[in-house]
């Protein structure tokens, strides 16, 4: 019977010709579907089979939206550790693992850039840079982004992804979210477009600021949007949430969003959004009204 024994140095791969599969499949945590990541890839990191939306980074969502020639600014800018945090770890050990893992200085970027033919000042949120969280570093880099709209006079579109306000920078933290919604008041006076995408997850200060500030408010299926998680109202109000509870679905119902695009519908959706938003003045031949002008009507669209 020796001749049905398995003579494992006879099938073991040669030197130079192993065979690889570590790192090349994922799972999908909504139907548990395991994932070529060559296949996800191709599919701008969305499920095939249940249509999850899977983060990307805010490298991949700029590359996804703008056409090629696009300019990166306002990079130079790096948080500081002012209140000289520690919780599990110093928070300088935190952005410096963040800053080494992303390639960024801190959790925002923007650029200028056009989309679907249009000129925009785009700004995406970086999850990747310790959850998203905003400091006085992502309250800077969207007042500049608002500043460049309103030299330019094009509109803005914000893709969120965050968590919310960064705790190691205290108070400083929070005032970024008045600062942020003050120079969004700006552009609203100048009838300037701004358009908010709300990703998975979109939470805490940065939801109670300028994400719901949108003259229309956009979110990708299946997004957690809210302020407090939905354990920590479960656990407050004692009472069990509805099914779906703070997903862009629950949200879009309630009132709170203007729609709900798949990524692969997202950029001509934007494109064609900001046509019909920017048509009575594009290509600057007519100047928009200024917000003392009687005959202005109300910038916003939602």
């Amino acid at each position: 019977m020796t001749w049905f024994k398995r003579d494992t140095h006879e099938i073991s791969p040669t030197h130079g010709h192993e065979v690889r599969t570590q790192g090349l499949w994922t799972k999908c945590d909504q139907c548990r579907k395991t994932l070529w990541k060559a296949d996800l890839d191709a599919n701008q990191q969305v499920c095939p089979n249940c249509g999850k939306h899977f983060k990307l980074s805010a490298r991949q969502r700029i590359e996804s939206l703008l056409e090629p020639g696009y300019e990166l600014v306002d990079l130079e800018l790096r948080s500081v550790d002012p209140l000289e945090f520690t919780d599990l770890k110093p928070y300088k050990a935190r952005l410096a693992a963040a800053q080494k893992s992303t390639g960024l200085n801190d959790a925002i970027v923007n650029a200028l850039g056009r989309l679907g033919g249009l000129d925009v000042v785009l700004s995406v949120i970086e999850y990747g840079f310790i959850g998203g969280s905003m400091g006085p570093v992502m309250g800077e880099t969207l007042a500049r982004a608002v500043d460049r709209a309103l030299e330019r006079r094009i509109p803005l579109i914000i893709i969120s992804a965050s968590g919310g306000a960064r705790m190691m920078e205290g108070i400083a933290s929070l005032m970024q979210m008045a600062k942020v919604s003050a120079a969004l008041a700006r552009l609203d006076s100048e009838r300037i477009p701004f358009i908010s995408v709300l990703t998975d997850p979109t939470t805490g200060g940065v939801t109670a600021s300028f994400a719901m500030l949108g003259d229309l408010n956009i979110a990708e299926p299946g997004a957690l949007i809210g302020f407090a998680g939905p354990r920590v109202i479960e656990q407050t109000t004692r009472q069990k949430l509805p099914e779906g509870f703070q997903r862009s679905e629950f949200v879009l119902e309630h009132g709170f969003l203007d729609a709900i695009v798949e990524r692969k519908d997202l950029k001509a959706h934007l494109a064609e959004c900001l046509r019909w938003m920017t048509e009575d003045w594009r290509g600057g031949q007519t100047r928009t009204p200024a917000a003392s002008d009687p005959e202005r009507q109300p910038a916003s669209v939602a």
